[in-house]
C-alpha cells in the first residue's frame, strides 16, 4: 500500500466539501489514523456533521448518528437485550453504537449517565451488556460536537470523558472566498453521500498499524514528557494538568502527524504544533468560573511550550 498516496487522497476527498479548513481536516485524520477520537466545539452549521460524514464515505465505512437530548437512554445507543419467543432465548440488539464513524452530535445535551454509556466503547472498542461483551467493528471512531455558546440544558462532559477525545477542535467561519465557494456551490457538490471512498476500512486499520511503526527518539520523548511535566508544574495558571494518557495521545497523534507529511520519524514541530489540539481540554484553569474557554486553555498551553527547551 502507496501510505503517501492513500493519505493524499483522503485529504483531498475531504476538502471537496469542507471548504478552507485545511487545519481541521489534517487534524480529523490524524484522530482516525491514531486510534484516537475526536470532540469538535462550533457553532452550528460550520461543518462538524459534513466533516464526520464526508469521513465515514470516504473510507467506505458505516456512519451513525445519534441526536445527544436530554431524554437519551445509553441503551439508546449501545442497545438492548430482548427476549425472542421463536428462538425462547434472550438476544441482543445492538445500538447505533455499532458502526465505523459514530457522530455523537450535541453530546453535551445529554445526562452524564448517557455521556458515560460511551466509556468503554472509545477506550476498548467493546461494550458489555448483561455481563457478555461485544467487540464494536473495526476501525472504531467517535467524532463528538458541542456547541460552546449555548449552555442552557447542557451538562459539561466530566474530565473523565473528555480524556478519551485524542483531539479537540473547533472549525471556524471560512474566510471569505472560500465562504464565497461554499454559497456558490451546488447542493450537490457539498453532499458527503456524493464522495466516493478512497479508502477501505482494512486499510485505515493497515494505516493505524504503520502509526505505531514511526520512529520517535529518545529526546522527543523527553521533550514530551518535559511538556506533560510544565502542565502540572503551573499552579498559577492550571488547577489539573495532563494524564499519563494525554502523553499516550499525544506520542501516537505525533507519530500519525509525521506519517501524514510523508516521515517515518517524528520532529519536534510534531509535538509543539499539536499540542494545543491535544491537551487544552485535559487542563483545567485555575481562574475559576463555570465554564473554562477552550481558546483560553490553548492560550496557556502555547505558552508553556515557549517555555519548554527543544531539543536539536
Amino acid at each position: 500500500m502507496d501510505v503517501d498516496s492513500k493519505l493524499n487522497a483522503l485529504e483531498k476527498n475531504l476538502k471537496q466539501v469542507i471548504k478552507g479548513k485545511d487545519e481541521a481536516v489534517r487534524l480529523s485524520i490524524v484522530a482516525l489514523i491514531a486510534r484516537g477520537h475526536l470532540l469538535i466545539e462550533d457553532v452550528p452549521g460550520v461543518g462538524k456533521t459534513t466533516l464526520a460524514h464526508a469521513l465515514a464515505r470516504s473510507i467506505d465505512g458505516s456512519f451513525h448518528r445519534i441526536q445527544f437530548t436530554s431524554d437519551l437512554l445509553p441503551s439508546d445507543i449501545i442497545g438492548v437485550t430482548i427476549y425472542n419467543q421463536k428462538k425462547n432465548s434472550f438476544e441482543f440488539k445492538k445500538g447505533p453504537l455499532f458502526t465505523h464513524v459514530l457522530l455523537a452530535d450535541e453530546i453535551n445535551r445529554a445526562t452524564p449517565k448517557t455521556q458515560s454509556a460511551l466509556l468503554e466503547a472509545m477506550n476498548d472498542s467493546q461494550v458489555t451488556v448483561d455481563r457478555k461483551t461485544h467487540p464494536l467493528p473495526k476501525p472504531f471512531f467517535v467524532v463528538a460536537t458541542q456547541n460552546p455558546i449555548e449552555y442552557e440544558g447542557t451538562y459539561p462532559l466530566p474530565e473523565s470523558q473528555l480524556d478519551r477525545f485524542m483531539v479537540c477542535l473547533d472549525m471556524g467561519y471560512p474566510s471569505k472566498e472560500d465562504e464565497r465557494k461554499i454559497i456558490v456551490s451546488s447542493n450537490e457538490d457539498l453532499m458527503p453521500s456524493n464522495l466516493h471512498h478512497v479508502l477501505d476500512t482494512n486499510e485505515v486499520l493497515k494505516l493505524q498499524e504503520r502509526v505505531e511503526n514511526v520512529k520517535i527518539e529518545n529526546s522527543l520523548v523527553t521533550y514530551l514528557l518535559n511538556i506533560i511535566e510544565a502542565t502540572r508544574n503551573s499552579p498559577e495558571v492550571l488547577e489539573l494538568g495532563v494524564s499519563p494518557r494525554g502523553g499516550i495521545a499525544l506520542r501516537k497523534a505525533a507519530q500519525a502527524f509525521a506519517l501524514i507529511q510523508g516521515r517515518d520519524y517524528v520532529v519536534p514541530d510534531d509535538i509543539k504544533n499539536l499540542s494545543p489540539y491535544l491537551l487544552a481540554h485535559r487542563v483545567i484553569l485555575n481562574t475559576g468560573g463555570e465554564f473554562n474557554v477552550m481558546e483560553e486553555r490553548r492560550v496557556i498551553i502555547r505558552d508553556l511550550l515557549e517555555k519548554v527547551e527543544v531539543p536539536l
